[in-house]
């Protein structure tokens, strides 16, 4: 199962371990036990610090718990964790084994604190990019404290509770019993939703820090080369961060950043996040800016408001916000997202193994998605509404050679149905007709492009009537001292290598504009008035 390369990789991780622990295995007859049997038995072989029992009874089976000896320690894994968790499952017996996690030592006294009994499942996929890092956040969190409990459950194996609870997307999170979350979510994200007080301990803090020179708002690999780029100015650099990294977390496959043969989303981010804390920047996690003052005059301090009520000050800002999937705004796509509307065929595809779905958009984004669907799936449906796929001529040759796909073009979905718990179809219009149609589905996946995340700038800073923030060519906005990069602006063509260059760009100018503009000791507006 394991291969010499992976076995020694692993036996070099696990002498790490430092105090033993215990696997315990719940195994019946099928196939997938006797897998598990196997990847488990080479793991205990691998260190002297493992036992491996597989006298385990737990209802779900295979499945196996991770327990350092003499703790009240509840993890298990309902899986078996390779592909995109096998990085989980190292992880994870790592911190059993008394390796410490590279987490600030607030955030561990914080899930130490945390006060309530919470007995987490998390369903996921072997190859969903965005699952780790739930499965990881929960992992920790059941290794830190006793009261926090945690299974990791791979829908794939577990088909019929995946069917008995409707999920059609992963990560899917219940706590307790009840439906506590779903898509990517990081440790700090999941630990705020907990902790009740946190936003107020949080918005204190921003409150008490001295302004910087440069604040960069977005941490995407606009965002990044920004901070990288200010901090090597020697200037104060802080940077507020829904998540580093931004939207190319959710990337599957990155082929084109020059010098990078071949990376992923998640591996790209945390390439970012680590170069950022390399410069010593100050990040501030957890961070959705909701409003921004000017100077009342060229060289006076610009106020940025969080969502949480924390006002953090600077003499300069670059927005790099990014942009997010844009919604196809029809009736049925609320009602029923996460309950077969997707945003993520290579999250979610797996889930839809042997049912039939549509794929919405023709670009290269659509077409891509149709394609790997198309290898799962029963049916795709591609609906278009142009009277032609703007997809590369590559692409669209390889979906026209697969015989599970059916295009239609100069198509207008117009609404998606359900029977009230789950998908169970897709309308669209002829445009050229008008006639309509119907199909029978159970998933429909999202593919249109993207929207900028800059409504929280409407009437302070100029947008296009697309939304994007208007730059010149140094990336300067109609707001002295406040610039923009990367997707969320006028610049074309949306590609990382683009974003990364426009962040640099607008850091060097930002930093022209501090060395040329006598600085004014005039706060900025107080922010109460500006709306989310």
């Amino acid at each position: 199962m394991l291969d010499d390369s992976l076995k020694a990789q692993l036996q070099a991780y696990l002498e790490r371990v430092s105090q033993p622990l215990e696997i315990v295995a719940s195994l019946d007859e099928q196939p997938s036990s006797r897998e598990l049997e196997q990847l488990l038995q080479t793991i205990a072989g691998l260190s002297d610090k493992i036992t491996l029992r597989t006298d385990g009874n737990d209802a779900r089976k295979p499945s196996f718990s991770l327990s350092r000896k003499g703790s009240e320690q509840s993890l298990r894994f309902a899986a078996i964790p390779l592909g995109h968790e096998f990085t989980s499952l190292v992880l994870a017996l790592l911190w059993t084994g008394g390796h410490p996690p590279k987490v600030e030592a607030e955030m561990i006294d914080q899930i130490k604190a945390l006060d309530g009994d919470y007995r987490f499942e998390v369903y996921m996929s072997l190859s969903c990019h965005n699952c780790p890092d739930v499965v990881q956040a929960l992992s920790l969190m059941a290794v830190l404290n006793p009261r926090v409990k945690t299974v990791v459950i791979d829908g794939a194996l577990f088909q019929g509770e995946v069917d008995a609870r409707q999920i059609m997307a992963v990560p899917s999170v219940y706590l307790n019993g009840e439906m506590f979350g779903a898509g990517r979510m990081d440790l700090e994200e999941i630990v705020a939703k907990l902790d009740t007080g946190s936003a107020k301990r949080e918005a204190a803090k921003l409150d008490a820090k001295d302004a910087f020179d440069v604040l960069i708002i977005g941490g995407g690999p606009a965002g990044a080369a920004a901070a990288v780029y200010a901090a090597r100015k020697g200037i104060d650099t802080g940077i507020a961060v829904e998540r580093m990294g931004g939207q190319v977390n959710d990337t599957l496959s990155i082929e084109n950043y020059i010098s990078v043969l071949e990376t992923d989303g998640p591996k790209f981010g945390a390439a970012l996040d680590a170069q950022v804390r390399h410069y010593g920047v100050d990040i501030m996690s957890q961070q959705r800016a909701v409003g921004l003052v000017a100077p009342a005059v060229p060289g006076g301090m610009i106020g940025v408001r969080m969502e949480n009520g924390g006002v953090l000050q600077s003499r300069s800002v670059i927005v790099s916000t990014g942009a997010r999937w844009r919604n196809i705004n029809v009736p049925g796509e609320q009602e029923y997202k996460n309950k077969g509307v997707a945003y993520c065929p290579h999250c979610d595809g797996p889930l839809f193994k042997g049912k039939r779905v549509a794929v919405i958009g023709g670009g290269n984004s659509g077409v891509e998605a149709a394609i790997d669907l198309a290898g799962v799936v029963s049916h795709v449906t591609l609906i278009e509404y142009n009277d032609q796929l703007k997809a590369d001529a590559v692409l669209v040759a390889k979906l026209n050679s697969l015989p599970n796909v059916t295009v239609q073009v100069n198509a207008q979905t117009t609404e998606i149905t359900g029977d009230g718990n789950k998908v169970d179809g897709l309308r669209f219009k002829d445009r050229a007709s008008g006639a309509e149609q119907r199909v029978a589905l159970e998933g429909v996946f999202v593919q249109i492009g993207l929207v900028p995340n800059t409504e929280w700038l409407k009437g302070t800073v100029e947008l296009s009537r697309f939304g994007e923030i208007a730059v010149d060519a140094k990336g300067q906005t109609n707001v002295p001292g406040v610039f923009a990069a990367g997707d969320c602006t006028t610049v074309p063509y949306k590609q990382i290598v683009i974003a990364a260059g426009e962040g640099a760009k607008a850091a060097l100018s930002a930093f022209d504009y501090l060395i040329r503009t006598p600085s004014v000791e005039e706060p900025a507006r107080v922010l109460g008035a500006v709306e989310a």
